[in-house]
């Protein structure tokens, strides 16, 4: 169970935090294919052994994103059925204030014809309500021995929480336990110790969510429990104080007053706002799109960039890792249009990392052979797609491991349910 954790402690810490695109939903017909993939792979995969190591699982966790983020990229660069020339086209949108708001476009390339420019100015952000407790001084043992609880109450539910008090327990060390009971259940908020310029410490409750609710004036509400000694107790911390209620973004569009209960929001289905600061008065950002050259440039650096990130992993070698073999997979992508990726603008230097030269990609693109350069484009991301589909499959593929028998060619069953090799997440303690 410790190797399990670890492994999805890493995941949590390092991925858990990004959000998931339309990339990431499937249909069934895709979801069957991947499925008989990882069935076909582990049917002829030889049987081996691997050491147990958190290096081991970090990296197949680090291979499964960043294949995935490739896969995704290169999924959203062109509509499904469209023809080479409306690959790289995706339409970027732009914004003239980035300070104050920026914009992500995520309609279709069709539809962005028919869009026109519009303006924004921010007039206040999104904020989450925040409570603050009582300055208490760190050494001191204001609590007296024994259990106490008090409950949460949030628009997910009511949550109660106990927690016990020894003779040796100091006002740190409560304030402390607190924390960890609130962060370790996953409702929705965050608890953190902050100090005063005397050196006192507090805790300090901020809901992940933002934006005045609908139904009253909090997103949660701390209430001890009933007994003399919890009421007694939370009245001490003062976590149940209220410092800052929840506010709602405000913001003109188009010199109409709109608010939104989060700082990220989508208008028309089509631009994927984010707010994040006051506009200069009376000064709003205008939303619109990139000049398609320089659309099309931006597209192929972002190409560029998840290429990189799996050469950059490649290369970040430890005992457990077998990352020669990624690397060379991966880089062979580059290697085989070596000559056509150079002519475009695209340039390969000795450790695999491609890089851009914008000027003659620029020229490219904007000449009369532009189908020449948006062939090579294509070659090299189809290509790399089919490199990330397989290390996806089977990232295990790229750790080292001790061979104990291979399988008979064509003469095995399938097994669809040893996904722990496959995954990387279960291994072997004791080997």
């Amino acid at each position: 169970m410790g190797a399990i954790h670890s492994a999805y402690q890493y995941y949590l810490s390092t991925y858990g935090k990004a959000s998931a695109s339309r990339y990431d939903t499937h249909k069934k017909s895709q979801l069957r294919a991947i499925y008989n993939d990882i069935v076909k792979k582990n049917k002829e995969t030889p049987l081996y052994k691997i050491k147990y190591s958190e290096d081991v699982q970090k990296f197949a966790i680090d291979i499964k994103e960043k294949t995935r983020s490739i896969q995704n990229m290169i999924a959203s660069l062109s509509e499904p059925d469209s023809g080479i020339d409306s690959a790289f086209s995706k339409k970027i949108a732009q914004s003239t204030d980035e300070d104050a708001v920026s914009a992500e476009y995520i309609g279709s390339s069709a539809a962005a014809e028919q869009l026109l420019p519009f303006q924004v100015e921010v007039h206040r952000l999104a904020t989450p309500q925040v409570n603050l407790g009582t300055y208490l001084n760190s050494a001191a043992y204001d609590l007296k021995p024994g259990s106490y609880g008090f409950e949460l109450n949030t628009g997910l539910g009511s949550y109660e929480f106990q927690f016990g008090i020894d003779g040796k327990t100091t006002n740190l060390q409560a304030q402390e336990k607190i924390i960890r009971l609130i962060n370790g259940a996953h409702i929705g908020l965050t608890a953190e110790l902050v100090s005063n310029d005397s050196g006192q410490n507090a805790i300090r409750i901020l809901s992940l969510q933002t934006g005045a609710p609908e139904d009253g004036d909090y997103i949660f509400e701390l209430l001890p429990s009933p007994d003399a000694h919890s009421i007694k107790a939370i009245d001490l911390l003062g976590i149940g104080h209220v410092e800052e209620l929840p506010k709602s973004s405000s913001f003109l569009l188009n010199g109409t007053e709109h608010t939104a209960s989060s700082n990220t929001f989508t208008i028309n289905n089509a631009f994927e706002l984010t707010l994040k600061k006051e506009s200069a008065a009376g000064i709003p950002a205008e939303i619109g799109f990139k000049t398609n050259t320089d659309a099309i440039a931006d597209n192929v650096q972002s190409l560029v960039d998840v290429y990189n990130s799996i050469i950059g992993l490649s290369h970040e070698s430890t005992d457990a890792q077998n990352s020669n073999r990624l690397f060379r997979d991966m880089a062979d992508a580059a290697k085989t249009y070596y000559n056509e990726l150079e002519a475009v603008g695209l340039q390969l230097d000795e450790e695999g990392y491609l890089s851009i030269d914008r000027n003659l990609l620029t020229d490219s693109i904007s000449s009369d052979d532009s189908k020449d350069c948006f062939a090579s484009l294509n070659k090299f991301k189809d290509l790399l797609n089919a490199k990330a589909a397989y290390a996806s499959i089977d990232p295990m593929t790229y750790v080292n491991k001790i061979m104990v028998a291979y399988k008979n060619p064509g003469h095995n069953f399938a097994t669809p349910y040893v996904l722990s090799v496959y995954s990387g997440m279960m291994l072997d303690c004791y080997c």
